[in-house]
């Protein structure tokens, strides 16, 4: 099969599953034929497990979307699927270019559309059975429509004999759906690489080439690589003593320092956030001053001794703030911004242990961003099959801290035990106009292919 095939079978497909339905169970559907056609069609260039890895976190993305219906469980769906596809179809570029060829495809598909010689065949008809379909079908129905048009304006009577029935489908919306159907069939099936992307991949590989040793060029022209060098020894020196006055300070406005409880919540997000902005200039510098022949400048020695200095201070900066928000957690309870803030920090240490094998194993600035893409992948299929919303309410209620009504019911996929706390308080009848229950009562009554099947399995309130 080709390009135009598997445009034509998907723009086809996605007409019946979202004519006349929302977003729900038809894009898993959507989904999980995407991957099977690639599965299929592509299954000789399934040559390592990374592969095989995708293929199933593919179909559970699809089966999560379908049984949530949420914006984590669509990212998670959306990246698995452009991953297995990028992938196998372009085995020697690195997974990070995804995102920006996404991006560029977004916009470029509108114009490479109407280019009909890049995705088109070209050759002439030899199909007899083709030959037949326009000669005996196609050009007759043509001229039909034709001449009914004409010999309708001449007879009311012949008019009606075809007029007079109504079928109940709304051309308008089979129209646009057509449309968006082929253009992201189009888009995902014949997606464009720019010429630069082959020739920059050299420069996001992990390793350095053999040149690499000996091509440590200066940043600044007006600077040597003596002074360079004796600068960032400098700097991180500097960083290294601010940093162990400012975790000194943390932590003691953290754990000693008395702060009204009305102020912690205030406090903690302005510490929580003043560590995100560290942990982002941290690897920054790293990645400044480790960006080529540093790596192996044999000089360097002081340099990288501070570096790793600073990773490991930092990473004694995540600790005390993952403790202070398991603090915030004892007395507040859980929310989906503590789970983030949580999530941030975990892919913070792990980044910085990269960054510290960056430096001790001389690789490229790239391959920290190499390993981070496949983390965040990771991180997002977490929380896309994971029922967070669920979780924060039973640990707040067996805590007995954040349980507000209204909070408990702005938490997503959490009816069963936010029901039973409430019948249990009596809290039905002070809560009545509760949103959460007719959101589910929505969504049961949707059609199948708009459905997010959780709501399935939720009994009727009555």
């Amino acid at each position: 099969m080709k390009k135009i095939h598997f445009i034509l079978v998907c723009s086809i497909l996605f007409i019946p599953l979202f004519y006349n339905e929302s977003v729900g169970v038809n894009l898993a559907i959507f989904g999980l034929v995407l991957t099977g056609l690639i599965c299929y069609y592509f299954q000789d260039r399934f040559t390592d497990r990374s592969h095989l890895v995708l293929v199933v976190t593919s179909v559970l993305s699809c089966l999560a979307f379908a049984w949530y219906g949420d914006f984590a469980s669509f990212l998670a769906l959306a990246m698995s699927v452009l991953f297995l596809q990028f992938k196998t179809q372009e085995t020697k570029l690195k997974m990070i270019q995804v995102f920006p060829i996404v991006f560029l495809n977004a916009f470029t598909s509108l114009g490479r559309v109407f280019m009909f010689s890049q995705w088109l065949p070209q050759r002439k008809i030899s199909n007899n059975f083709a030959k037949k379909l326009i000669a005996y079908v196609l050009i007759p129905a043509a001229f039909l429509m034709l001449f009914f048009v004409v010999y309708s304006f001449g007879s009311d009577h012949f008019s009606s004999l075809f007029t007079d029935y109504r079928l109940d489908i709304d051309m308008v919306q089979i129209l646009l759906i057509s449309i968006l159907g082929f253009y992201i069939s189009f888009s995902f099936w014949n997606y464009w690489v720019p010429d630069v992307c082959y020739d920059k991949n050299p420069m996001l590989d992990n390793d350095f080439d053999t040149e690499a040793p000996v091509s440590n060029q200066n940043t600044f022209s007006f600077l040597d690589l003596d002074f360079e060098r004796k600068s960032g020894e400098i700097t991180l020196l500097l960083l290294n003593v601010m940093l162990l006055i400012f975790i000194a300070t943390y932590n003691y406005e953290q754990f000693f320092e008395v702060i009204k409880t009305s102020q912690l919540s205030a406090a903690t997000h302005e510490r929580v956030n003043s560590v995100i902005f560290s942990i982002l200039m941290a690897v920054g510098v790293i990645l400044f001053y480790f960006k080529g022949g540093f790596n192996f400048d044999e000089k360097a020695v002081n340099l990288k001794r501070l570096a790793k200095l600073w990773l490991l201070l930092n990473g004694v900066l995540i600790v005390s703030t993952i403790i202070k928000n398991s603090e915030y957690v004892s007395f507040f309870g859980l929310t989906y911004k503590r789970l983030g803030v949580y999530a941030f920090l975990i892919l913070a240490i792990i980044g910085l242990v990269y960054a510290f094998l960056k430096i001790k194993n001389q690789k490229t600035n790239a391959y920290l961003f190499n390993q981070m893409v496949w983390y965040f992948y990771g991180t997002v299929l977490l929380c896309s099959f994971v029922n967070w919303g669920n979780l924060i309410t039973t640990y707040n209620i067996s805590v007995n801290k954040g349980v507000e009504p209204r909070f408990l019911s702005d938490l997503n996929f959490n009816d069963e035990a936010r029901r039973a706390y409430f019948s249990l308080h009596h809290l039905d009848t002070l809560f009545v106009d509760d949103p959460r229950e007719g959101e589910i009562q929505r969504y049961q009554e949707a059609p199948f292919l708009s459905k997010a099947l959780y709501y399935e399995f939720i009994s009727t309130k009555k």
